[in-house]
């Protein structure tokens, strides 16, 4: 397993909403997640600055690289859209993390 991580940013005053959506996942969304190969997905949030920190497991990451063409994703990424800094297509903006450390 490959460990990914990244990093977003949430619009001042939307932890309560962020956190709300994310409790309640879609049954399809995870279900898609996991059968992408994600395990371990975990998001923290650091309140001084709304940076969204992102950190998953990926079996295969190159195969992340479909979840932007499937629609369950891109319905998704639109209700996200309201409570996050997001491109055009309303995916997040999103920030590859290269790693520097590691500690089995």
């Amino acid at each position: 397993m490959d460990r990914v991580a990244f990093k977003m940013t949430l619009l001042s005053g939307c932890k309560d909403e962020y956190q709300q959506r994310h409790n309640e996942i879609w049954p399809e969304l995870s279900a898609l997640l996991k059968l992408t190969g994600i395990s371990e997905y975990s998001i923290f949030l650091d309140e001084e600055s709304n940076s969204l920190f992102g950190f998953l497991k990926a079996r295969d990451p190159k195969l992340l690289d479909s979840l932007p063409t499937k629609a369950i994703m891109q319905i998704w990424w639109s209700y996200m859209s309201d409570i996050m800094l997001c491109n055009p297509d309303n995916s997040p903006v999103s920030i590859t993390l290269n790693e520097v450390f590691y500690l089995p």
